[in-house]
Parts: C-alpha cells; structure tokens; sequence
C-alpha cells in the first residue's frame, strides 16, 4: 500500500515527525490533546486499533505484556487487563523507576478496567516493580510519531522507548523473541531510510492501524542492552535506576564507560548540555554553559512559538546537525540565541535551520545584528516583518541573559 505521506529524499527523523504532525493536524485526524507536534498522536480510531493487539497470534501466548502509557495506547492497556494479563507500564520520564504494574481491584467489571487502563487508572492502580523482579516481558506496545513497513521506527525524539527496551535488556526482561508492537494511523506509516536508524533505536514486529496488521519482517536488530557511551553523567542524575542498573552490570564485568558530552549522543550531534535558569525566572530566560573559546559566531532564532519547551527545541537542533556550543533561551521574548565557535560552523548551521518548523510555527534564523560583519553576500535573509514585531530585535541579548551567560 502507497504511503499517504510522502518523505523527501535526505529528510532527517526530526523532517519526518514535523510532515507527520502537520499532516494529522492539517486533515483534523486527532482527538484531545492536542495539537499533536510533540506528541505520540492521538489519532482517530486508536482504541478500535489498539483492540486487535488480542487478535495476534502472539497475544495468546503472552503473559506479561509492556504497553506504553501514551492516551492513543489506551486501548491496548485495556485489551491486556481484560485477557487477565500482566500489565505494565513505565514511570513517567523514568523518574522512580522501570516501571509499574497495574493491579485492578479484585474481581474487576469491564467499566473498571477501562478506568485503570486510562492515565489516571495508571496512577492509581499501580504498583512498583524493582529491578531484582525476575520480570519476563512477552510482548511491548509503543506509540509511534511514525513508522515504515520494514519496521524502523520514530518516536517523538526523546528516547524513552528505546531507553526502556535498554533497560529491559539488560535486566533480561526481554530478548530476541519479544514481540514489539506499534499503533499508528495509517497515514503514520511512511517510507523511512534505514539509514538513519541507530544502533539503539527499538525496531517493531508489528504494526496495527484502524484499516491493517502490518507484519513488518523487521531485518534490524533490536538493542542488545544499554549503550553506555551514548549516556553522560547527567543522564544518570536525571534517571537514578540508571545508576542502579551501570553498577549491577559494572559488578557483572561489563564495560560501562559513560559518553562524554560529545559522545553520548548520536554520532556528529552534541549532546545536550545542563541548563541553567536565570534567577529571575519570569523571564523565561536560560543558558546551556560550557567553557567557550574566546570568539564565538551567534545566530539568532526568532518565532519561537509560546509552550514549546527548550529541550524540544535543542532535539530539532541536534537532529538538524546545529546542536550549538551554548544556547540562551529567551522562550517569553519568543527567541533564542545560539553561540557557534566559528562563522563556518555558524553559516552551516543557519542552512539546516532553514524552513525549521515546530509546533506548526515557522521560525527565522538569522545571524545576530552583533555577528552580521562576518556575513558574506548571498547568505540568509533578515526575519519577517511579523517575526520582528513578535519579538525585541535580535542585535544583543537581555541583561539578564547576558548574566547567565557569564
């Protein structure tokens, strides 16, 4: 079947998910919440779809089954409960842990079930599993931005998914013969190069829509476990049974070597750094810091739409190959300013951010009215008159902002 979608020759992950969203939202595909950019949609019949999770082969042989806890799985949730399956869930952000098990009250009627199965049913109805649980995942659902037919996957850019099947590898929750299942519309599934897959990115088996059961025959191999070159230290911090999981295989004789800042992300992307929030956080103001060179190219970003988040912000730059040395983050003043090391560097990447979208806004990058010296001809144009008037001019950053920078 032709995919509705069509993906441009060399379009990145981060162009796929964009033409998605736009599209869902576009043709009114999605229900609450929206809109989707961001998001693992929500899409127009995803309970009917998530229903025929039962219908697999594969189901019946399930005992313990992993489901995401995206709203468009929520049916999936519920078809597991329902087959008096084990149901777990991951924590939110991984957080306070892997993940949870769902327990229905006893003797549970069909309108309960639908109640646990929901997001505040995950909440309530849960009980934590610890890592000393001898766990053995079945079957794992997860949401999808998009998907092609062999089986690649994209998400929305965060990496938990795969973290978590990482995770549930080397715990040895899951292995070779787990089945992986997507739900997805069906305009979701597209045409993806393999090549831009990675070495950690969690392939699927399946893929169920409204109108389909796609078996993708997936010839990728799935992550054999946690990667621990692609995680720093930071990441660590921000999720502490990582901690728990590098020691337990440090003591099992495992390299567990961790990234560096450039090396703990994709291959060519700067991993992102600390934030730092300015005391004054009315402002919406923060900087990424790292020890600069003495010189540095700055580009400024405008039409930065209200609610987008910085870290958002810094996926769409990271997959665009424009990670920045240090970004100041003027999300109130609808802009930001990114610091390259040299003007190369700078011009390179004011080219990818070109036609750069997000949350359906379209923003203007430019180099910084301080920086436009180095500017040679034939390079980018000044932002709209629209984007200007949004915005305070880009030739200097705020006090305030300049203070963080420091």
């Amino acid at each position: 079947m032709e995919p509705v979608i069509k993906i441009n020759p060399g379009a990145s992950k981060w162009d796929i998910r964009q033409r998605v969203w736009d599209y869902i939202e576009e043709k009114n595909l999605a229900n609450f919440p929206r809109p989707v950019h961001n998001r693992i949609p929500n899409f127009k019949g995803a309970f009917g779809a998530c229903s025929k999770v039962a219908e697999l082969q594969t189901f019946a042989q399930t005992a313990e089954v992993k489901v995401d806890p995206d709203k468009p799985l929520e049916g999936a949730r519920f078809a597991v409960l329902q087959a008096q399956k084990t149901l777990l869930v991951p924590t939110p952000r991984l957080r306070s842990g892997l993940f949870n098990k769902i327990t229905p009250p006893q003797g549970a009627n069909k309108e309960q079930l639908r109640v646990c199965a929901s997001s505040q049913g995950v909440k309530d109805f849960s009980v934590p599993v610890g890592l000393d649980a001898k766990v053995k995942v079945d079957l794992v659902v997860v949401g999808s931005v998009a998907v092609s037919e062999k089986g690649c996957r994209i998400g929305k850019g965060e990496g938990y998914a795969d973290l978590e099947w990482a995770m549930m590898a080397s715990m040895g929750a899951v292995n070779d013969s787990t089945v992986v299942v997507t739900v997805v519309h069906d305009c979701q599934v597209v045409d993806i190069p393999e090549e831009l897959m990675g070495s950690h990115d969690l392939t699927v088996d399946y893929i169920l829509t409204p109108t389909r059961v796609i078996k993708t025959e997936c010839k990728l191999p799935k992550p054999q476990g946690i990667i621990w070159t692609k995680l720093d230290a930071e990441k660590l911090e921000k999720i502490p049974i990582l901690k728990k999981l590098r020691a337990l295989e440090e003591q099992a004789g495992k390299d567990v070597t961790l990234g560096t800042a450039s090396h703990a992300a994709e291959p060519g992307l700067r991993k992102k750094e600390s934030q730092i929030r300015n005391p004054d956080s009315s402002r919406g103001e923060a900087t990424t810091q790292r020890k600069l060179p003495q010189s540095v190219t700055t580009v400024y970003l405008g039409g930065i739409p209200a609610g987008l988040r910085v870290s958002e912000l810094k996926t769409a730059l990271r997959e665009r190959n424009a990670a920045p040395l240090r970004l100041t983050w003027q999300g109130a003043q609808h802009r930001a300013f990114l610091d390259y090391s040299d003007p190369q560097v700078a011009d390179q990447a004011l080219e990818a951010l070109q036609d750069l979208s997000l949350n359906g806004h379209s923003l203007q990058a430019e180099l910084a009215k301080s920086q436009r010296g180095h500017k040679r001809s034939g390079q980018r144009q000044k932002p709209s008159a629209a984007a200007k008037s949004k915005a305070s001019p880009p030739d200097a950053k705020s006090d305030a902002a300049k203070e963080a920078d420091q």
